[in-house]
């Protein structure tokens, strides 16, 4: 047992899966190690909110080895959205804290299909709308690195959950950086796929194509293989991107050649950035020209109203969902069924006409179309994922009535939601540190071109290897 514990917390998850084909070990021993994982450390990081250890356990039972490159694997999905028939699906909200899934989403269909083990829920903000996960409902999660600090959001649950060693692969999803903040804070991988990449079914759409989902995860082929299996559209989805040639598991392993990279260090609009990252994004830009990548210099172009003209917009899209919400639960939500902040975001939403809405929404993609312009020069584009270390815990406060005060302090992850607009791929690699925590440097990529993006990563994966660096153990 203490060998199988050894190499749960020391793997990746193709490198279990690997494992599992060989016959080294079974799901059912990987399932065991993860109870334990999540047993022995979970109370102090507050990472996994529903444990549904019977559904790895039946789940194991019926697993091919083999069959495919997570087959047999331990995961997670994040208690946002996904839907897994049976497992609770609550957005971290007291308004649904008692709705259970009546049936998969399309991404957990994909995720069941390919032999991976649900083994419960991460934690996440009410209904995602912060960069930490402390949601009432449930209580913070807390950084593995150091408890006194955020794990990012709103896929901190997941993040912190994969770094300590609990589960090796788990789902995230990102409206405005929260793939990449968490993996970011955590010192993961984290990439936020194209628009178009992954299906919402039964979902049709968030957020004017503004929100996605994938997973945070250990190593860059773990990240490629999750996305081989979810990625795809539906017919009559409404967004749709051509298929990969090949899988992204097989992308890795080829060269990028030679690329033209855009180093972008000052914020848009000329905030701070701490010294460290800074540093941290130029010696990741040295390394690039050290390989033989042409590296220049760039500002990027972000209009002033960007943020404020995306979060009003989102505002709309949230007071739409809990009124869908309240045919589930039968009645119309209320200020005691919610946090402070996500009541004023519904009333927000509730008071914007809808020729502001639709206005809104043409900005929103206006803005991208010259986000996407200003970066076509470039093959990558590199920048900080966040401009500051991870903050203390309760510096997000989702108790503030004041929406602008609360979306202000949002300014450290400046370089994460222009790329949830403009639909680019966009990826968070944990390169480094600052101040003792982790720090990840993000590249960005055109729409659709994950496969060079991937390929790039996993070069930087080899020259700056961070599969040694872990968190102490709570």
């Amino acid at each position: 047992m203490e060998d199988i514990d050894r190499l749960y917390r020391t793997s990746d998850a193709v490198g279990l899966a690997e494992s599992v084909a060989r016959g080294d070990v079974t799901a059912a021993d990987l399932v065991e190690a993860g109870v334990r994982a999540i047993e022995e450390m979970n109370p102090a990081l507050n990472a996994v909110i529903h444990k549904l250890y019977d559904m790895g356990r039946e789940g194991a039972d019926a697993v091919k080895p083999g069959s495919s490159p997570l087959a047999g694997v331990p995961f997670l999905l994040k208690e946002l959205a996904s839907a897994w028939k049976g497992a609770p699906v609550t957005n971290s909200s007291r308004f649904l804290k008692d709705q259970v899934a009546p049936e998969d989403s399309e991404i957990s269909r994909r995720l069941r299909a390919a032999g991976l083990l649900l083994m419960g829920k991460s934690n996440a903000p009410e209904n995602g709308w912060s960069i930490t996960t402390e949601p009432a409902l449930y209580g913070p999660t807390v950084n593995p690195w150091d408890a006194s600090v955020t794990a990012g959001g709103s896929s901190g649950g997941t993040a912190a959950a994969v770094a300590s060693g609990m589960i090796p692969i788990a789902e995230a999803s990102d409206g405005a950086g929260s793939i990449r903040v968490p993996a970011s804070c955590c010192g993961l991988v984290g990439l936020k796929p194209s628009r178009g990449r992954v299906t919402l079914s039964p979902i049709a759409d968030f957020w004017a194509g503004c929100a996605y989902f994938l997973c945070n995860s250990r190593s860059v082929r773990d990240t490629a293989a999750y996305l081989d299996v979810i990625q795809g559209a539906l017919p009559g989805d409404p967004y749709w991107i051509a298929p990969p040639e090949t899988p992204y598991m097989t992308q890795i392993g080829r060269a990028p050649g030679k690329l033209r990279v855009g180093m972008v260090t000052v914020p848009p609009g000329g905030g701070p950035v701490d010294p460290e990252i800074a540093a941290l994004v130029e010696k990741v830009g040295k390394v690039l020209e050290g390989l033989g990548h042409d590296v220049t210099g760039h500002e990027m172009w972000l209009p002033e109203e960007a943020w404020r003209t995306y979060t009003d917009m989102t505002c709309v899209e949230s007071a739409g969902l809990y009124d869908f919400l309240a045919t589930i639960v039968g009645r119309p939500v209320t200020p005691e069924d919610v946090e402070p902040l996500t009541w004023a975001i519904i009333e927000r939403g509730r008071a914007t006409k809808g020729t502001e809405h639709a206005q809104r929404i043409e900005q929103v993609r206006q803005m991208a179309r010259g986000i996407a312009q200003d970066l076509d020069g470039f093959d990558i584009v590199l920048t900080p994922t966040l401009t500051q270390k991870p903050r203390p815990v309760g510096y997000y406060d989702m108790s503030m009535t004041d929406l602008d005060a609360y979306n202000a302090l949002w300014a450290d992850s400046v370089f994460q939601y222009p790329f949830n607009m403009s639909g680019q791929p966009a990826i968070s690699l944990p390169l480094g540190e600052a101040g003792g925590l982790p720090a990840g440097v993000q590249l960005i990529a055109r729409r659709g071109d994950e496969g060079r993006l991937l390929a790039l990563s996993a070069v930087l994966e080899t020259e700056m290897p961070w599969s040694g660096r872990h968190p102490p153990r709570p």
